[in-house]
């Protein structure tokens, strides 16, 4: 295998999200959440997020996946 191959590998098994997007549906004891989305933390501390679909929503949390 070369180098650049092995690179690309070793990048795409490393590119896993570290968080998921998630809204809440609901209130009190009886809300839900749905899943929206996905998230990777950057070097720097901020977030790349990637949302599904074209659903316009004004909140959403990030959970970190090893929480969960």
């Amino acid at each position: 295998m070369t180098d650049t191959a092995q690179k690309e590998t070793q990048d795409t098994k490393g590119n896993l999200p570290t968080h998921v997007a998630k809204t809440r549906i609901g209130y009190s004891k009886k809300a839900t959440y749905d899943q929206i989305g996905v998230a990777w933390q950057n070097e720097d501390g901020s977030f790349y997020i990637k949302l599904y679909g074209t659903q316009v929503v004004s909140n959403f949390s990030l959970y970190c996946i090893n929480q969960l």
